[in-house]
């Protein structure tokens, strides 16, 4: 990765929103590259593919700005990966030295390639369309937004969400703070689960045919991820405010439209090309394994390590599936480390990192079962039994990833523990046995656990089983503390954030630091410092 190369274009984009302000040139840039006047009303086009840009901008097809927006943060501080890349000298963000300039993509991704289209295609609607009911596409556009909304949320706090589209009366947009950011996720998932049952009319229908990425068309599958987002914002919620935990919860699991409890149902986009992983791994070497997965799945003799990585090639470790520990000292190239095992994402559906075909994984049934399981142990009406729960969610992880023929021995594994990490390029970094860093949870369900060891067994298989979503899977790590991950090494965070407690979000970018934003209001809301180390309203526990 090449940072002057990326400040440049990002400053390029930047200069090409400003320049679309005005009405005429955005009806230009729509004619060039979206379609002439002679398309709008017979195919719809300037609603399609700008609903298509919203489904496959949720993470960039872009190499570099997938790097930016997610791999080079939440993706790091997940566990789920590592790197062995020394970026800007070895003080970066994955050693707490935050990264402004990387960082602001998290927001800019949300605001300008998935908010800026679901405003396109509201006017689009408004000039173009009187009269005609697109209520099905808007629930589309919601979901969508919610989804991008709430991972911008996860990583900052407070976020521009209900006021994007009305500044307040002295021209600038407000922030919602987190909890009211979430009850509106919560009010506008409600909102297009009751849109997507009624019947579309001819020209809602061809706008959803056309422009549909994950589900082609399928109204039924759109409600059921809806419902499926909704109780895992619940969940989030369950330290912060219990009682809407509970609320909403149960207002999910009583749903008619059901759940993401099949693969058949997977929320999974299509970037109709490569990965941008595909890049960032294979071709820059700039991703590899994390060292936490690699120590739970050693240990557990997982089978779905040989989907989730490469075995390394370093002789050191040579055949051996081995991970990087976050913020460690990288040697000063990648020579240390660049031969330790590479992430790779081969499901029974398609390899997700491909450099042709590769998926976005959005939300998938593993995910349903362990949160269903979270919420019985709970207490919450409908959830049903927390262990049959729990091994549901181990077996459609099974299932995604091919590995189904060794999923009942999985399960009644009731010794297997995370195995030690042993780094053969310095003996400092390493996790050995009896270490508090290293977990004594095992595999069985235990009905006679106490709530936070069920907890435990609960969250360290959905992690291991959200693979790849770094995102999903650092917020959860945080809310519950499971899995138990390895702490930094190294803390360049001067003071800020604690190697204990380690990251807990990441600072608002100076680039929204600004006069037509309300900075200072992300502040109050936020209740502490812009650092690292400040937790977030759901970070209660």
């Amino acid at each position: 990765m090449k940072i002057s190369h990326i400040k440049t274009i990002s400053f390029s984009a930047i200069m090409l929103f400003s320049a679309l302000g005005c009405t005429s040139e955005f009806d230009k840039y729509n004619q060039e590259y979206i379609g002439g006047p002679e398309n709008f009303n017979a195919d719809f086009t300037q609603i399609v593919n700008p609903l298509k840009l919203m489904q496959r901008n949720q993470q960039s097809s872009t190499n570099w700005i997938y790097q930016l927006q997610t791999n080079l943060n939440a993706d790091m501080f997940s566990g789920l990966f590592s790197t062995a890349t020394p970026y800007n000298g070895g003080r970066n963000n994955t050693t707490y030295f935050i990264m402004d300039g990387w960082n602001e993509r998290i927001m800019m991704t949300q605001l300008e390639d998935v908010f800026d289209k679901s405003k396109a295609i509201n006017t689009v609607i408004q000039k173009n369309y009187p009269g005609i009911n697109f209520k099905a596409s808007l629930a589309l556009t919601k979901i969508l937004k919610v989804i991008s909304a709430s991972k911008v949320s996860d990583a900052h706090g407070p976020i521009i969400y209900s006021k994007f589209e009305t500044p307040n009366s002295a021209g600038i947009t407000d922030f919602d703070s987190q909890q009211e950011a979430y009850n509106n996720f919560i009010t506008d998932l409600t909102s297009a689960i009751s849109d997507l049952q009624q019947t579309p009319g001819v020209e809602d229908k061809a706008v959803i045919t056309k422009s549909d990425l994950m589900y082609g068309g399928s109204l039924v599958n759109w409600a059921k991820l809806a419902n499926s987002l909704k109780l895992r914002f619940a969940m989030r919620i369950s330290y912060a405010d219990p009682a809407k935990s509970r609320l909403y919860a149960e207002q999910a699991l009583a749903s008619p439209v059901g759940f993401i409890d099949e693969n058949s149902s997977n929320a999974l986009i299509n970037y109709g090309g490569a990965s941008p992983l595909s890049d960032i791994i294979y071709s820059w070497g700039d991703c590899k394994i994390g060292a936490p997965l690699m120590a739970y799945m050693n240990g557990f003799n997982d089978p779905r390590r040989s989907a989730y990585a490469k075995p390394a090639t370093d002789p050191t470790v040579a055949g051996q599936y081995i991970g990087i520990r976050q913020g460690v000292d990288m040697g000063g190239s990648k020579d240390r480390y660049g031969d330790f095992s590479q992430p790779i994402a081969a499901s029974a559906n398609g390899d997700y990192f491909s450099n042709s075909n590769g998926k976005n994984k959005i939300f998938t049934a593993a995910e349903i079962w362990f949160l269903k399981a979270e919420a019985a142990i709970r207490g919450y009406a409908g959830a049903g039994d927390a262990g049959t729960n729990y091994n549901k969610g181990i077996e459609m992880s099974f299932a995604e990833w091919g590995k189904s023929a060794a999923y009942a021995a999985y399960v009644a594994d009731a010794t297997s523990k995370e195995a030690p990490y042993i780094d053969t390029k310095n003996a400092s970094n390493s996790i050995l046995a009896g270490s508090p860093m290293l977990s004594t949870i095992t595999i069985k369900w235990n009905d006679g656990d106490n709530f936070e060891r069920k907890l435990e067994r609960i969250m360290t298989q959905k992690w291991i089983a959200i693979y790849p979503d770094g995102a999903e899977a650092w917020a959860e790590q945080r809310r519950t503390g499971y899995p138990i991950i390895f702490k930094n090494v190294l803390n360049d965070s001067q003071g800020t954030i604690s190697t204990d407690a380690m990251i807990r979000r990441i600072p608002i970018p100076t680039k929204y630091r600004n006069n037509t934003l309300n900075y200072a209001q992300a502040l109050q809301y936020l209740g502490g410092p812009d650092t690292g180390g400040t937790k977030l309203w759901w970070d209660k526990k």
